[in-house]
Parts: C-alpha cells; structure tokens; sequence
C-alpha cells in the first residue's frame, strides 16, 4: 500500500480533469484485455456493461491493424505504461488535439527514461518502440497519428455520451466537495482509495509513493474504461494523477428509449427522425440503409442535413464512415422522448 501526505497547500491543488488521452491509455488496455471475469492480478477486465462497446470497437481496431502497432507495444496488458502518454493537463477539458501536441513536445529524456522503465518491467521492446527510443522526434509523429486513428475508431463515435458522463461525475464530486469537503470525496472514489489523517491511501499500489516525489497538489481524472486497480501517473514536478471510474459510465453503452418522438418528426421529418433513433450505435450508411429499408442515396441525404444541422457526426472507420450522434441530438431525443 502506498500513502501520499497532503499539506494544506496539496489540498488547495487537487482538481478534476477530464482528458481524452486518459480514456485513450484505459480504453486500449481493456480492450487488450477483454474478458467477463476478474483475477486477482492487476489486469484491467471488462464489466459485462462494456460488452456493447468492445464488439463493436475490436473488428475496427483489429482490421485497421492496430492491435499490432505503435499502442499494443507502449500499453502492455498490466503494469506501468510510459507517463509522456499523460502529459499534466493544463486546463479542466483539453482536447484530444491539446493533449496529442502535449505528448509531440515531450522531452526526449523523458521518452527514453519510460522506455527502459517499460523494457525493465516488460522485457525487450520491439522493433517499433526501439526506434522511438533512438529517434523520438520523428517516431512521435507516427505515434500520435495512430493515436488519432484510435480515437476516430473506438472513441470518437461514443465521444458525446462519455463526455456527458465525465462531465456529469466531475459535477456531482464537486457539488460533494462543497457540501461535505475533499476528504469525503476522496473516500468515495474507489475501493482501492482511501482517505486518512491526511494521507492518501492506495491499497493496490505496491511501490513508495512520497510527496516530496510527486510534485504538489493531486489531479483526479475520470475515466469510463477503468478497472478494478485506479492508474497514476506520478512525474515530478507535475502533480501526480490518480484515474478513477465515474459514476453512471454502464449507461453509456445502454440503448435509449426512442418513443414518443412524433413531435420531433413533425420538425425534422420522419426519415431523419428514425436515422437519429438508429444511431443509437454508431453506424454507416450502408448499415442504416438496411436497418431502416432506405436507400443509401436517401440516407446519405438525410445524414447530410443532419450533420450540417449539428445533430450528427461522422469517423473515418477504414473505408467507411460512421456516423454518429452529438451530444446536441442526444439533447433534443431526450427532451422529445420526455415531452
């Protein structure tokens, strides 16, 4: 177990923060490591609530080859992987493309330093990750653009829904906060994590964790890919972070009532209506033509309007392209089905 003390100047720092390249590092590693069931490892397994998610996801990253690139090296299925991936953010929601321009100006020192960390704990890197560590400015440049793969397949589509979910735990733990204070808070992130006569308390992390090794305050970052272990990301002088799962993340992947939604109809019409409804799960429009009878010439059109209106996006998945709800359209669904 590991314990980190907190002045009262740690305290004044602790602060939430949503990062999509958190949800990038948790999500690759559970859907390296899919499985209904746990062990007593710290592998990071799937609840059945994800199952959704990872059949979807999985043929898209296996076809675009990713489950054998430059992620599946730094990654491994458990223990430590490279901090420069989780780069302190600076703000409460930076963007992916924040956070990628993050981890394109890491050091080399420091790419290097988690490289042997990761070669020690894992044994000797392949052929990839070597040449990122003989040559990180070039090979950075190859490693984000896979990233930025990942996140158009297995992200991306499902963004506005986490995003909502994210945002709604950072909002709820810090209505916590001001009515019961940060300990309270603390104590209810995670089994593994408690609070005490002003210490951190990791129950599942074996190395020491000091402060003065872990730089000040805390950065408490939601994730909906999580596991039974809470990651952290301790890099002096950045504060440390400590990734824990959010409340309501199995609502994610749970189909939404599409009832009631005549009103809706009324205004958009039918046909765009019904494509809403469907993207439940995102979709292409070679899928939604043979869900819905449409042609694909009728979908296409009606996606069109749809996204220029901001109700709908679209991912390049290979050589389709999934379309998507935004967070806009999951809005007026719930309002029309509410009505």
């Amino acid at each position: 177990m590991a314990e980190l003390a907190f002045s009262a100047g740690d305290l004044a720092q602790v602060r939430f923060v949503v990062s999509p390249m958190w949800q990038v590092v948790t999500s690759f590693r559970l859907l390296s490591n899919h499985t209904d069931h746990t062990d007593h490892t710290d592998r990071t397994f799937a609840s059945p609530a994800h199952r959704p998610w990872i059949e979807q996801v999985r043929p898209r990253v296996a076809a675009a080859g990713l489950h054998r690139g430059w992620l599946a090296g730094l990654i491994p299925p458990a223990g430590f992987c490279p901090y420069f991936l989780n780069p302190a953010p600076t703000g409460a929601a930076p963007t992916l493309a924040m956070e990628l321009a993050a981890v394109r100006s890491a050091s080399a020192d420091r790419i290097r330093r988690d490289l042997d960390h990761l070669a020690y704990h894992q044994g000797p890197l392949d052929a990839r990750l070597r040449s990122l560590h003989h040559d990180p400015d070039t090979r950075l440049a190859r490693l984000t653009e896979e990233i930025h793969t990942y996140w158009e397949l297995a992200i991306a589509p499902y963004w506005a829904r986490i995003r909502a979910a994210l945002g709604a735990d950072v909002f709820h733990r810090a209505h916590q906060v001001a009515e019961h204070g940060a300990g309270h808070v603390l104590n209810d992130l995670h089994t593994a994590v408690r609070w005490d006569d002003g210490k951190l308390h990791l129950t599942r992390r074996s190395r020491p964790l000091s402060r003065t090794a872990a730089g000040p305050g805390l950065l408490l970052v939601p994730s909906a890919f999580t596991g039974p272990r809470v990651p952290t990301r301790v890099a002096p002088p950045e504060p440390p972070q400590l990734v824990y799962p959010a409340r309501g993340t199995a609502s994610i992947w749970t189909p939404r009532p599409t009832t009631g939604t005549d009103a809706l109809a009324a205004v958009l019409g039918r046909s765009r209506t019904r494509l809403l409804t469907e993207l439940d799960t995102p979709a292409s429009t070679t899928q939604l033509a043979h869900r819905t009878g449409l042609s694909p010439a009728a979908v296409s059109r009606y996606l069109t309007a749809l996204r220029d209106a901001g109700l709908v996006s679209a991912h390049r998945a290979g050589r389709s392209v999934l379309y998507a709800r935004t967070a806009a359209a999951e809005t007026l669904l719930e309002a029309a089905t509410n009505a």
